[in-house]
């Protein structure tokens, strides 16, 4: 998934159908010149509907569209014919798309299966034709109802990945790497901070034809939570991941503050982040000799499941895959 070509958030412009008006219509015909009212139903106007789309990963397709707009109902007709009904906008959208009010940010919908739809902003009523009014002391009602205006209002389209495990990590922690390694993504790799300026998806291939979805997500700095760096714009994606793959490189001073530090970023955003399966991956291990690595393995390190590996020369790549397996699936 190119950087440029990922989009998780657009701010949109939605204006639903107006109803149609209902039917005055008096019947007159040759043989009954004083018939009765037969006025039909103005037709609904057109609905903004959100539907879900498995082979969309990103907003990308909504970006430079901001204003949609439905049909109008028709007008209803003689006959008691109705008018017809607005033509309704499709906005397909990647699994794992929320809707939100801008000005509240208050979260209105979500869309997490292929095929979902939601009625994001209705479209007006149409309105009853004189054909509903008659009654036995008005026979010959002459008015009907206008149809419901349609609703003008600006909406936020968010995207939070669908992944299985989501990367953890300081920038430049060999998150990159690993997803290069153990998928068939293609991230964008380099040894400075901030390679990674979007989240970018691979399918792992597991034992017997199984797989499990990682997701490389920017990486956290100190204060993220509070909108510093790359902030809450990464930090929503790892809401949605099942376990989260924390990455410290081998090479750092404090393994377990460095390991605080990101936890405590992620329990500030959103306190439920730290009830998800954890895993600290210690990386880089390479760059250490057999010595170094049993130094290591003896340090004090935080009290959850511990793999050391080697995106590079795969040292541990596969424990790492048994362990994630296992905490996705409680075995």
């Amino acid at each position: 998934m190119s950087s440029s070509n990922f989009v998780d958030y657009v701010k949109l412009n939605l204006r639903s159908g107006k109803g149609g008006a209902g039917s005055t219509h008096l019947l007159r015909t040759r043989g009954n010149a004083k018939g009765g009212p037969d006025g039909g139903d103005g037709g609904r106007g057109g609905h903004i509907i959100l539907k879900g789309n498995a082979q969309l990963w990103t907003l990308l397709h909504l970006k430079y569209t901001k204003h949609i707009k439905a049909g109008d109902g028709g007008a209803g007709g003689n006959n008691r014919r109705s008018g017809a009904f607005g033509e309704d906008v499709i906005i397909e959208v990647p699994l794992g798309t929320i809707a939100k009010d801008p000005e509240t940010m208050e979260q209105e919908a979500e869309i997490t299966n292929d095929g979902e739809t939601v009625i994001i902003l209705p479209g007006g009523r149409g309105g009853l034709g004189n054909d509903n009014f008659k009654s036995p002391t008005n026979r010959t009602p002459r008015y009907a109802q206008p149809g419901e205006p349609g609703q003008e209002v600006w909406k936020i389209l968010e995207l939070k990945i669908l992944a299985d495990v989501g990367l953890v990590g300081f920038p430049n922690a060999g998150k990159s790497t690993l997803l290069s390694v153990v998928s068939a993504a293609k991230p964008e790799i380099a040894d400075y901070p901030f390679t990674t300026l979007r989240p970018n998806l691979g399918i792992v291939a597991y034992r017997d034809d199984l797989s499990f979805v990682m997701a490389d997500i920017p990486g956290i700095i100190e204060g993220a939570s509070e909108g510093r760096g790359l902030g809450l714009r990464f930090l929503r994606h790892i809401e949605r991941n099942s376990v989260l793959l924390f990455m410290v490189p081998a090479t750092s001073a404090n393994i377990r503050k460095e390991y605080d530090i990101l936890l405590n970023e992620l329990e500030q955003f959103n306190p439920e982040l730290t009830d998800k399966a954890r895993i600290l991956a210690i990386t880089k291990c390479d760059t250490l000799d057999s010595d170094g690595l049993k130094k290591l393995k003896k340090r004090k390190l935080p009290d959850l499941p511990v793999v050391f590996i080697s995106s590079l020369s795969r040292l541990g790549i596969s424990e790492l895959k048994d362990e994630i397996w296992s905490a996705l699936h409680g075995s």
